[in-house]
């Protein structure tokens, strides 16, 4: 399903989302796909998908809530008080209390109207975000009601004394509440939530769910991970006893142990499914798990490299993994890419020392590939495709420029071009 989530631009006009309604009703009464999913995933009392059951009254409530908002008229409000919501998000921010509740004042109609997103809310949930407790308790004041978010949103931040506050304001332990923490992989929020006896559900009372989230989430947190699944194995939740499952773990020893009983681990490519294991609650339709790079087909060096478990990409490196080992292709031919990719696309970051590692064991960065990842998180979601492309390449030519590792992309620009590349690679085995 496409999961579109938008955000507004400095500048926002009512034209562009107006437009954008008209464009998904289309959609709808052309009985596009695209179109039909958007409409059910934010708008789920939809029953039919007759053409006259969908209006633009109910294109609009889409598009709103696609852009974070509970309602059309939401969507209006924020964008007509656009300066005045600038300014308020900014005093937040700088946590500059008398300016950000004079502003409240002065606008009392943006007191629940999300000023960024709908994740990060209205001002008071926007404060909590960020831990500013006194902005919370005094946006409180000013007769803010939107205490549950609030809470949500300081738990998954890891700002536990606010969401102490907002706990004892009356926030509940609703089934979900565990899920931001395993999104963002915050140890703190949700061992706090262990502590409350938060139910270890998303919110249609599914088990797995955290478990799953954990795994798949695009959160780049080692350590948090690891310590999550700690937790979780501590509470009854079982993981496989395989190579992938040591690596989502950090366990390295374990690793060691599954290398002494199959030399042939370092060369093995897996797919999804082993990745992501339907037995965890992982999706079986081909796009589990959140990341930038595929990692579908891609060796244990190039999910350590991606997982940014740096201890065993380096214990990889040493016990003889093929530095340009390529990713298995698909029926139509893409992947084959190396761990060196994922050093370059691989979500918020800044930072070559992987890189440079992997240069320094005789990565060539003239390795070729074809590769495609599926853009379900933008506004129009399409499949990007990049054909003949190395990893610079790769990074270059990615549409959203915060996932590309700006440090790395930096490293393999100053290396001289290469002549050739494509066969210095190890062909991925049957």
């Amino acid at each position: 399903m496409a999961t579109v989530s938008r955000g507004l631009p400095a500048r926002p006009h009512l034209d562009i989302p107006k437009r954008e309604a008209r464009a998904l009703l289309a959609g709808w009464r052309e009985n596009r796909p695209d179109a039909l999913e958007r409409a059910r995933a934010r708008h789920p009392r939809l029953a039919s998908t007759s053409p006259a059951a969908f209006k633009l009254a109910d294109a609009q409530l889409v598009i709103a809530r696609e852009y974070g908002f509970s309602s059309w008229p939401e969507l209006k409000r924020r964008i007509e008080s656009n300066p005045a919501a600038v300014a308020i998000q900014r005093a937040i921010h700088a946590d500059d209390r008398p300016a950000a509740l004079g502003l409240l004042r002065a606008h009392p109609d943006l007191l629940h109207v999300p000023l960024w997103s709908g994740n990060w809310g209205p001002p008071m949930s926007h404060a909590a975000n960020l831990g500013r407790l006194e902005l919370v308790q005094a946006i409180a004041d000013l007769g803010a009601r939107d205490h549950q978010h609030a809470f949500d949103r300081a738990v998954l931040q890891g700002r536990i004394e606010c969401a102490r506050w907002l706990f004892a304001q009356g926030a509940r332990l609703e089934p979900g509440i565990i899920m931001g923490a395993c999104e963002t992989l915050n140890v703190e929020g949700f061992r706090f939530l262990l502590e409350l006896g938060a139910p270890l559900t998303d919110e249609r009372g599914d088990r797995l769910a955290p478990l799953r989230l954990v795994v798949e989430t695009y959160g780049r947190k080692p350590a948090g991970k690891h310590a999550i699944l700690a937790m979780l194995e501590a509470r009854g939740y079982e993981l496989p006893d395989s190579p992938i499952a040591a690596l989502h773990r950090g366990d390295l020893p374990r690793l060691r142990e599954h290398l002494r009983g199959d030399p042939g681990l370092l060369a093995r490519r897996f797919p999804l499914p082993e990745i992501y294991p339907p037995e965890l609650g992982c999706g079986e339709r081909g796009r589990s798990g959140m990341h930038w790079t595929p990692v579908d087909g891609g060796t244990l060096l190039h999910l350590a490299v991606d997982f940014r478990e740096h201890e065993i990409t380096a214990w990889l490196l040493e016990a003889g993994a093929d530095v340009n080992a390529r990713a298995a292709c698909d029926a139509e031919g893409f992947g084959g890419h190396t761990p060196l990719f994922h050093t370059v696309v691989n979500g918020p970051g800044d930072d070559d020392a992987v890189a440079r590692r992997l240069l320094a064991h005789r990565a060539s960065p003239g390795i070729r590939a074809d590769l495609r990842k599926f853009l379900d998180w933008r506004a129009e979601p399409r499949w990007h495709v990049a054909r003949d492309v190395t990893a610079l390449d790769w990074a270059r030519t990615f549409p959203d420029r915060g996932w590309v590792n700006a440090a790395a992309l930096q490293l393999l620009e100053t290396l001289p071009t290469p002549t050739s590349g494509g066969t210095s690679a190890s062909a991925p085995e049957d």
